[in-house]
Order: C-alpha cells, then structure tokens, then sequence
C-alpha cells in the first residue's frame, strides 16, 4: 500500500512538473538567461559594431564599466553631498522608526529600512571634490530625473485613481460608463498618448494655450521649457495610467463589507470620515499592490520622454531606460549600457522589497 502510495504522488509529481515545464522554459529563455547574459556583457569592454561583425571583439574589463558609471576622480564625502537624495533616505529610516514605534511594523523590517536608508545616505554623500569630476557626468543627474518622475507620478496616479474608485463604486448605469471613460485612455499605445498631449501642450494651437490666451496670458512652450517639460510628461503619463489603478482599486473595494459603511452612516460619519478611517485601512493591501506595480512600470518609463521632448531641454526629461537605449545603439557601447541595465534592476528590487516591509506587521 504505502509502495503504491509513494508511486501515485511520484505520477502527479510528474505530471505537475510536465504541466509547468512551457512556463518554466520560457521564463528561463526570456527572463532568467537575458539578466544573466546582461551580468555578463555588463563586465566587457563590448562595442556592439565591432562584435557583430568579430565576436573576439570584446576585451573583459571587470568592473570597470560600473566604476565609471557610479564613481570619478577625485571624490570626496558629504553629509549634504546630494541634499534631497541623502534627505529622502533619512526620512525613509525615520518612517521606519516611527512605525516599528507604533506597531505597524516588525522589528527586523525597521532594522532592514533603516540599515538600507543608513546605506543610501552614505552613498549619495560621494562626489567630486573641487577640482573632481565624475567619470559619467551625465549618469547621476539622469538617475535623479527618474526618481523624481516616479516620486511625483506614483503617488499622483494612486491618489487620483483610489478617489475616482471610491467615488465611482455605485452599481448604476451613469457610474458604468464613467469608468468606462476613465479606463479608456489606458487602452491607448504610447504613441498616441504622446500625440495627443503634444497637441495639448502646444504654444500655438494646444487647449491649454488657448485657455491662457483667453485669459489674457501668455502661452507657455511647456515641452521646451525646463520647468515645464518634465511637468509636461507627469501630467501626460498620469492620465494614461490613472485606469488599471482605478480598475484594481475597484476590485479591492468591493471586498470590503457593506455592512461596515452602513454602520459608518448610522454613526452619522461624513464621506471624508468614512473614505480616511474605513476605505483607506481596509485598502491597504490593494494600494501596496498598486505602488509597487507603479513604481516599477514607471521606472521604466521611457516613450513619453523619447516622443514628447527627445530627453530635453538640456536632459531636463533624459531618463534611465532611454539613457541606456542611446548608450546600447547609439553609441553601441553595449557593456556600458548593460551596467545600467544592472543597477536599473536593483533600483526595481530594492523598492518592491521596500515596499513589501512596510507592509509587515508584528505576528
């Protein structure tokens, strides 16, 4: 008996094994080889012409390709180095602290956010002294141009859309084809969301130049101007990503009890009250999901800056993912562009397990 038991679960062994190869395989060919490979490239001197046409074309130069991206001649550390870089690290090991206080979070997450926020803060205290330079000069401000755009879009896109969720979780007719509006522009390809918003922002014919104008206004070149341009493209990425956050945020509201906000009116809460102390605590988990899926999509982001502006004025819009686009074809310096690749991914990893932290709680 316990023989024939042993080879039954053998044979579903099997089976589940035989039933999961097609996804392990194309996981290995498309995700896990393609990273690995990107290790490997990211430790050549590698000219992608020249390998192309000869692949004993490379030269192994070791880490030579992350030394020039993250380091420069004559460095020197600061506690100020690279203020809101180094300001943000501290208050994200001070969040720690505050909620590992409170309960809300475990004491080796407090222990890992706040080492990880000590670590951040000492990093970006490095750069060139007086007579210094980095190696890259364009790599940090272009690291910090991505960090900005996410740190305004996520939150931008979270906010908005759990409003429009809260607001439009009605069965009727009218709040069916208001979500439906607000859902379609996420069906839209880049491209034509960069269209539309470069007609928009237009100084000659663009809405909004026409409404400035009626007001008596000067028109403003919001793509061409550096305090505008990267406002240009948060505005444009927010409204194309506000749906499948609404769409999520939906889902999670119709998994908390009705009986709790009908509790909630017999207390005479207002909407405000009910929206802060039940939707949002009962929310939690869904608006984790929606974060980190935000922030690494956005981390990426890369044709509203490639369309829109071209990366300009100035690289005021240059962002990672089209850095390393130009780094690995325009310039074919594949090694270089590889790196970058690497430490994109680690930026990727390092916010979802951040975010992930947050979430736990003392068991």
């Amino acid at each position: 008996m316990a023989s024939g038991g042993t080879s039954h679960k053998q044979r579903e062994a099997r089976e589940a094994y035989l039933f999961l190869a097609p996804f392990l395989l194309t996981y290995v060919a498309f995700l896990v080889y393609p990273f690995f490979k990107g290790v490997w490239i990211s430790l050549y001197d590698w000219n992608l012409l020249k390998v192309a046409i000869n692949p004993d074309a490379k030269e192994f130069v070791g880490l030579k390709n992350y030394i020039r991206l993250f380091w420069g001649r004559g460095m020197e550390w600061s506690p100020f180095a690279r203020p809101l870089l180094q300001t943000v690290a501290l208050a994200v090991g001070a969040f720690a602290i505050w909620r590992w206080s409170k309960g809300l979070l475990s004491r080796r997450g407090m222990l890992f956010m706040g080492l990880a926020a000590l670590m951040l803060w000492f990093f970006f205290g490095w750069a060139p002294g007086e007579d210094g330079r980095w190696y890259n000069r364009r790599f940090w401000p272009i690291v910090s141009n991505t960090i900005f755009f996410v740190a305004l879009t996520v939150p931008l896109i979270t906010f908005i859309s759990l409003a429009l969720a809260a607001a439009l979780n009605r069965e009727t007719r009218a709040m069916s084809i208001f979500r439906t509006v607000f859902f379609l522009s996420q069906v839209l390809s880049v491209t034509v969301v960069t269209l539309i918003w470069q007609i928009m922002f237009s100084p000659t014919q663009g809405m909004l130049a026409n409404i400035t104008e009626s007001l008596g206004g000067t028109p403003i070149a919001w793509l061409a101007e550096p305090g505008y341009a990267m406002a240009a493209i948060i505005i444009a990425t927010v409204w194309w990503s506000i749906g499948i956050a609404m769409i999520l945020f939906l889902a999670g509201l119709q998994e908390i009890s009705t009986e709790i906000y009908e509790a909630a009116r017999l207390d005479n809460a207002s909407p405000v009250q009910t929206f802060f102390h039940i939707t949002i605590p009962n929310m939690t988990r869904t608006i984790t999901l929606v974060v980190v899926l935000q922030i690494i999509l956005h981390f990426q982001v890369f044709g509203q800056s490639h369309l829109m502006t071209n990366g300009g004025p100035n690289d005021q819009t240059q962002v990672l993912v089209r850095y390393i686009y130009q780094t690995a074809f325009r310039d074919s310096d594949l090694g270089e562009a590889s790196a970058m690749a690497i430490f994109l991914f680690f930026i990727m990893a390092g916010f979802s397990i951040l975010q992930f932290i947050v979430r736990g709680r003392e068991t």
